[in-house]
């Protein structure tokens, strides 16, 4: 078993200590306050079965705060997260010596993910967004485009759906209500060229892509040409709801063709997030945004651990103070 524990004054940069001496395949085991001062301690192992064992063992030797680690537990286990995130979770709880479950849930979260909201304007990349079928992508283009338009952005809005039905048409409607000309491209060439005649003429550029069978490797290599020719940022639209196991492979496998957020859809059609957790895991990746409403104008917002952890444990969430030196609060930019 190798444990190591790290110490810096904030989340971030303990995890940044975390990664550089054990990798990317560390687990975290716990997370908590630094003695006599207001930075963090996360105590961290190489190895997942090393991880649930030293877990157990804090667990057991655990006096205090068993309320609230049992709370968020039960709140974790209601939305159907898979068994070893939630024991993790939990113990990240406990370790974060917060009185609070909602206050705790939050600290867990920030400790077992990250958050990177899409910016409004100014992206480096366009933005592709892929994911299965059905997953609110050509909605979630529509939206982000709204957003950006409502902020007197220019927006581009490329489409790349020639698979599916109407799917052209559909985005179409938003797109002209928003006075913008929806640009199509067919296959990896043609994409690249049209991202190319568009490069520098908008603030953000939205691309829909193709409702693609995850586990069919050929509709994978054709989804990882795309994305290579025309040099864009994958961002994974998933809706939330589902089988989380089954989540956390789709994660996976758009993970392997370089996706490192995850946009959650559908969040007001469904009662539990355990699977949007599961795929975040299980394809290392950032919570960016989140949708939760089915009109173009609303409900899209940036998702923070405070803000998962109150649509996670939402009766008692509201009326608890935020402790700002703990974690990240997501904003627009």
């Amino acid at each position: 078993m190798r444990l190591k524990s790290f110490t810096a004054p904030t989340m971030a940069e303990a995890m940044e200590l975390v990664r550089q001496e054990l990798g990317d395949d560390a687990i975290i085991v716990s997370t908590q306050r630094a003695a006599g001062s207001k930075g963090v301690r996360i105590t961290a192992a190489l190895e997942s079965v090393d991880a649930d064992l030293a877990v157990a063992s804090m667990l057991e030797e655990a006096t205090g705060g068993s309320e609230v680690s049992e709370a968020v537990r039960k709140a974790l286990v209601d939305h159907g997260v898979p068994s070893k995130l939630v024991e993790r979770l939990v113990n990240a709880a406990h370790t974060s010596g917060l009185s609070q479950p909602p206050l705790a849930c939050a600290a867990a979260l920030e400790a077992g993910f990250t958050f990177a909201h899409l910016p409004e304007h100014g992206a480096p990349r366009p933005f592709m967004l892929v994911g299965p079928n059905g997953s609110g992508k050509s909605i979630a283009a529509a939206k982000l485009a709204a957003r950006s338009v409502l902020k007197q952005r220019q927006v581009g809005v490329i489409t790349c759906d020639n698979i599916r039905a109407g799917a052209v048409e559909q985005l179409a409607a938003f797109t002209s209500i928003l006075e913008i000309d929806l640009v199509r491209a067919r296959g990896p060439e043609s994409l690249a060229r049209v991202v190319e005649s568009v490069n520098g003429a908008f603030d953000l550029v939205v691309i829909d892509s193709p409702g693609l069978n995850p586990f069919k490797q050929s509709d994978m290599d054709y989804l990882q040409a795309l994305i290579e020719a025309a040099d864009v940022e994958p961002v994974l639209v998933m809706a939330a709801g589902g089988d989380p196991e089954e989540a956390a492979e789709i994660g996976e496998a758009f993970a392997a063709i370089g996706a490192t957020r995850l946009f959650a859809s559908r969040l007001d059609t469904t009662r539990r997030l355990g699977s949007i957790l599961a795929a975040a895991e299980g394809g290392q990746m950032a919570f960016c945004d989140v949708s939760a409403s089915p009109h173009v104008a609303s409900g899209i917002s940036p998702i923070s651990a405070v803000a998962l952890a109150r649509l996670i444990m939402p009766q008692s969430a509201e009326a608890e103070p935020k402790d700002e030196t703990f974690w990240t609060e997501a904003s627009a930019s």
